[in-house]
C-alpha cells in the first residue's frame, strides 16, 4: 500500500499539536490511507516540541523534529521533506486552516496520476485590509515572474515522490518551496479549499514578518528588481536630459534665472534612484553571500525515537 507523508511546519504551536494529530489521524484512517505525520517544531519557544514528543509516544507514525533556533517557514518545509518516507507528500499548515477535507481529494487526484496537486485558495479568511492588498500586490509581482497564476496558491500541496526528490536535490539554500513547485513543472492539477479559522492560538505572521518573507522570496526567486535598476537609470538619465534641455533654452532665450529648486530636486531625485539600486543590489550580494557560505538550511537539535539519524541529515 502506498505511504502518504503529511508535513506539518510548526512554530509555537503547542496548543494545536495534539488536535492536528487527532484529526488528521481520524480522517486518514476513515479514509484507510497508510500515513505518517511530520511535525517540524521551527524553534519553537513554548512547549510545541514537548507536544510533539507526547503524540509521537502514544502513536508510531508521528514523527517530530526540534530546531535550534527558528529558521523559517522554508527551512521546515524542507526538512520535512527531507523527512518523509512516503509516496506522495503533502505540506500543510500545523493549524488546520488548510482544512484536512480536502486530502482525500488530492490523495484521490494523485492515484489517477497527477503529480503535483495544487491547493488553491477560494478566499483569504479573516485578514486585515492591509495584509489582504499587500498580498494581492506581492503575488501579482510574483506572478508575472514566474508566468503563471499565483494569486491565490498556498503551501497546501500534494507532491509525488520524484518531485521531492526533485526539490531536494536542489542545491540553493534560499528557496520559496511555493514558487518552486511551479518552477519543476510535472503533472499538476489544482482543488479549492476555503481557508479555515484558528480552533487554537493565534497567526505569528506579522505585517513586518509578511514584507520581510516576501523581498527575501522574490530575490531569491528572481533578478527581475536588478533590472529594475536599469529602469531606475534610464528614468534618471532621461529626466536629467529633460531638464538639461530646458536649462539650455532658458539659458539662449536670455530667461534663465539663478535658483537652487531645480538643482535640489534633482540632487534628491537622483540620489534617491542611487540609495534604491544600491539597496537592491545589496540584498542580491546577501543572497549570494549566504549561498557561498554552504550553511546548512537548518539544523535539527532534538528529534523523536522514531526518526533515525540518516533521515536527518540534508539540510
Amino acid at each position: 500500500m502506498a505511504l502518504l507523508s503529511i508535513v506539518l511546519p510548526s512554530y509555537n504551536e503547542e496548543q494545536n499539536i495534539a488536535n492536528t494529530a487527532q484529526t488528521l489521524s481520524a480522517l486518514l484512517r476513515q479514509e484507510q490511507i497508510d500515513y505518517e505525520l511530520i511535525f517540524v517544531s521551527d524553534g519553537s519557544r513554548d512547549n510545541t516540541y514537548r507536544e510533539i514528543q507526547k503524540v509521537s509516544a502514544q502513536d508510531p507514525r508521528v514523527k517530530g523534529v526540534q530546531f535550534s533556533r527558528n529558521f523559517g517557514k522554508e527551512a521546515s518545509i524542507f526538512a520535512g521533506l527531507q523527512l518523509a518516507a512516503g509516496d506522495a507528500v503533502i505540506v500543510m499548515d500545523c493549524d488546520l486552516q488548510h482544512p484536512p477535507s480536502v486530502i482525500p481529494k488530492m490523495w484521490s487526484l494523485w492515484n489517477a496520476g497527477y503529480e503535483v496537486v495544487e491547493g488553491i485558495k477560494t478566499n483569504r479568511g479573516r485578514e486585515s485590509l492591509l495584509h489582504k492588498c499587500f498580498a494581492g500586490v506581492f503575488y501579482r509581482i510574483m506572478s508575472g515572474l514566474i508566468k503563471m497564476d499565483m494569486n491565490a496558491s498556498s503551501d497546501y500541496k500534494l507532491l509525488d515522490r520524484k518531485v521531492v526528490d526533485v526539490l531536494l536535490e536542489l542545491p540553493e539554500k534560499n528557496t520559496f518551496f511555493r514558487a518552486l513547485t511551479f518552477w519543476a513543472g510535472f503533472k499538476t492539477v489544482s482543488v479549492e479549499y476555503e481557508v479555515q479559522e484558528r480552533v487554537y492560538g493565534e497567526s505569528k505572521w506579522s505585517f513586518f514578518s509578511l514584507m520581510r518573507y516576501a523581498i527575501t522570496n522574490v530575490t531569491s526567486f528572481s533578478t527581475l528588481p536588478l533590472q529594475l535598476v536599469t529602469v531606475l537609470g534610464v528614468v534618471s538619465i532621461l529626466f536629467s536630459l529633460a531638464l538639461a534641455v530646458q536649462t539650455l533654452v532658458k539659458y539662449l532665450t536670455g530667461t534663465a534665472v539663478e535658483g537652487f529648486t531645480t538643482v535640489i530636486l534633482l540632487i534628491l531625485i537622483i540620489g534617491g534612484f542611487i540609495m534604491l539600486s544600491l539597496g537592491v543590489i545589496g540584498h542580491y550580494l546577501a543572497r549570494i553571500y549566504e549561498e557561498v557560505k554552504g550553511r546548512p538550511r537548518y539544523i535539527i537539535s532534538q528529534m523523536t525515537d522514531n526518526v533515525r539519524g540518516k533521515e536527518a541529515q540534508g539540510g
